[in-house]
């Protein structure tokens, strides 16, 4: 008879030391491509598992025999049943050694738990609850935590399975992925459920497969919940059970041995490698095949590699040049945006600070958390006058709400965790990366745009330092444009530059640069606000500057209309351009909606089409042809209407223009 898949056999007692753990190490690689069983409920997988274990059956008998037990089988299958349940009070072997190897890995000398945690997975359900049964009962006595009084070994151990609900199976998630100082979380015992999609590398580089899939992809997929990207660890250890002395186990140990081979030599198994592999082991195995079985296993390992060579080495090959490719890319993407946005780390860190000083807030403050350099970020919602609508932006920054926690009580126990501002490389949630996307940090760059027209006057002058020997200021002007409804439709900041001299120097007006000279005044203005030279200026100069400010304003002030002029018919061309492409755009779509609906109108405009037709299909298609007349007389008019009213949108009703910024860039030697 058979050995049906993923079913438990007892052919005969044997003894503990029958049993044999191994260990199968692998690099740290990304793994292969996730298939959709994590979808599936444990009702589905269950009947999917039986629907491979019929086949399996019908495969492994003779042509046109029927599934049909004999008497002989019958008999074997009694037996069995005997010793399984002789055997039912028995320990099992498997579990004996996994508590042992629990206990050296997972707890040090004194019993208490250390900080590794270990993923196991099953079969099925029913092994999962018995596993964890077993291992509660098994450890309960050596829970001795003394920085966690009262842990009950429930918090050390958990179960993973299709049954969760969404929400408790993102709470286990981030419990094994968090600190393992802050959580008593270490054993988590899963179904083929948490396979596929579920990172769970974060903290954990062992795996144990309870009992050994028959498909390597499969156990292939098990193994990448924690090899992959952002594992600490070089090497993860994924363990499996096998019988020294049980002839099917020579099969298994060889899908094992697959499976390395193919992270080594591929990095993730092929299509067509997994569906031979699988028509290998479609019919079961017998004891009396399970040599010959795995020594073809083994030639298929070996012809593999010949065919590899030709074939799917090739491909492999070509997959990761293309990704290669790809990645590269995507680097250059990221490079052209960073240059065109003139983005720096620390200068976005340091408007975000500037943003939350306007808001009267503490700018960001450098800490360290756990030795990493991290930034404290105020909690807005809580200090005295603060913006109610400020609670649900920080929402983002702070811990997990618990299942049954208040949202106030949640908001109130939990502040804004500290914020960094480059990929961390791992799955911590102590600190929270903000980049441009973020809602916390558009909400206060968004700050930044509603500065420009606060202040009825020039408010805001700042000095810095450069090498260059030329003193210079620079007046910043704020340019907007607004169509139908105060729509804005254009916003830009200008710039003009200028030598400064002393007032009493003047033989006139300051005369603003010509393109190239104010190029470089404002090359060297970005260069001294990012790398600031931190040479306190004197207060003289200061004072000096201060006092010159007004008259460097009415100097620059009409060259500055006048460049905002210039500007404002370089706007306006562009946004009559851009009506006008649009509006052209709008009326083709709307003449092809009116030509599909025609031709659709035609194709039922005989009855005898109808004969084919049942009373709702014949009511459901005079209903159509009603909202097709309506349609096509509504195209009609919007074809006159609403092009010219997508043109009109982009025509410019207003602008205006102030000065937001005057900018002194002094010599570092001056």
């Amino acid at each position: 008879m058979p050995l049906s898949k993923g079913r438990k056999t007892a052919a005969k007692a044997r003894r503990d030391d029958d049993l044999a753990l191994a260990s199968l190490t692998l690099l740290v690689a990304p793994p292969g491509a996730d298939d959709d069983r994590a979808e599936l409920s444990e009702e589905e997988l269950t009947a999917a598992t039986d629907a491979e274990v019929d086949r399996a059956t019908r495969a492994s008998l003779p042509a046109g025999t029927a599934a049909v037990v004999s008497a002989a089988e019958r008999a074997v299958l009694d037996e069995m049943s005997a010793l399984a349940e002789a055997a039912r009070t028995a320990a099992d072997p498997r579990v004996k050694l996994l508590v042992e190897w629990i206990r050296q890995n997972l707890l040090d000398a004194t019993l208490a738990w250390n900080r590794r945690r270990v993923l196991v997975f099953t079969e099925f359900t029913d092994t999962m609850r018995y596993l964890a049964t077993q291992l509660r009962t098994a450890l309960v006595s050596v829970d001795r935590d003394g920085t966690r009084p009262g842990v009950q070994i429930t918090e050390r151990i958990a179960v993973f399975h299709g049954g969760l609900g969404d929400e408790t199976r993102e709470e286990l998630k981030a419990a094994f992925n968090s600190e393992p100082g802050d959580h008593p979380l270490r054993i988590l015992i899963a179904t083929d459920s948490a396979r596929e999609g579920v990172n769970l590398q974060n903290h954990c580089a062992d795996l144990f497969h309870f009992d050994v899939p028959w498909n390597p992809g499969r156990m292939e997929q098990r193994n990448g919940r924690i090899d992959r990207q952002l594992q600490r660890e070089k090497v993860v250890r994924c363990h499996y059970f096998f019988f020294a002395q049980r002839p099917e186990d020579k099969v298994l140990a060889t899908l094992v041995r697959k499976t390395e081979t193919i992270q080594k030599e591929l990095g993730s198994l092929s299509v067509v490698l997994e569906k031979r592999l699988g028509s290998l082991l479609e019919g079961g195995i017998r004891r009396s095949d399970a040599d010959a079985l795995a020594r073809r296993l083994d030639a298929e390992s070996a012809s593999e590699r010949e065919r590899l060579a030709v074939a799917e080495l090739d491909e492999a090959r070509d997959r990761k040049e293309k990704l290669a490719t790809q990645i590269e890319e995507l680097r250059g993407l990221m490079a052209v945006s960073e240059r065109a946005l003139g983005f720096d780390a620390d200068a976005f860190r340091e408007a975000l600070s500037a943003s939350l000083q306007l808001s009267g807030a503490e700018p960001l403050v450098l800490t360290t958390v756990k030795g990493k350099p991290v930034y404290r970020f105020p909690a807005l919602d809580q200090r005295a006058g603060a913006d109610p609508t400020w609670a649900a932006s920080l929402d983002t920054l702070r811990r997990r709400r618990q299942k049954d926690e208040k949202p106030w009580d949640w908001r109130r126990a939990s502040p804004p965790r500290p914020v960094v501002f480059a990929d961390p490389g791992t799955l911590d949630d102590e600190f929270v990366h903000l980049h441009l996307e973020h809602r916390v940090a558009r909400r206060l760059l968004g700050r930044f745009l509603a500065q420009g027209f606060v202040h009825h006057d020039l408010s805001r002058a700042c000095c810095t330092q450069t090498k260059d020997p030329v003193p210079r200021v620079i007046l910043l002007g704020r340019l907007s444009a607004y169509g139908d409804g105060a729509t804005r439709l254009h916003d830009e900041v200008i710039a003009l530059a200028a030598r400064w001299l002393e007032p009493g120097a003047r033989k006139g007006p300051l005369k603003p640069y010509a393109d190239s000279a104010e190029e470089r005044a404002l090359a060297l203005l970005e260069q001294s606000l990012i790398g600031s030279s931190h040479i306190p200026i004197p207060e003289s100069t200061r004072a000096r500057l201060l006092a010159s400010s007004a008259a460097d304003l009415e100097d620059l002030l009409p060259a500055l209309k006048e460049r905002g002029e210039e500007t404002l018919r370089r706007i306006r061309e562009k946004l009559e351009e851009r009506g006008r492409r649009e509006a052209e755009e709008l009326r083709d779509v709307l003449v092809r909606q009116k030509e599909r609906i025609g031709k659709q109108k035609q194709k039922h405009a005989t009855p005898l089409l109808d004969l084919g037709y049942d009373e709702d299909e014949k009511r459901q298609l005079a209903s159509d042809r009603l909202h097709w007349d309506r349609r096509l007389t509504s195209l009609e008019k919007e074809l006159s209407t609403e092009p010219d009213r997508i043109r009109r949108s982009f025509e410019v009703r207003a602008t205006r223009l102030e000065p937001v910024g005057l900018a002194y860039l002094w010599p570092v030697s001056g």
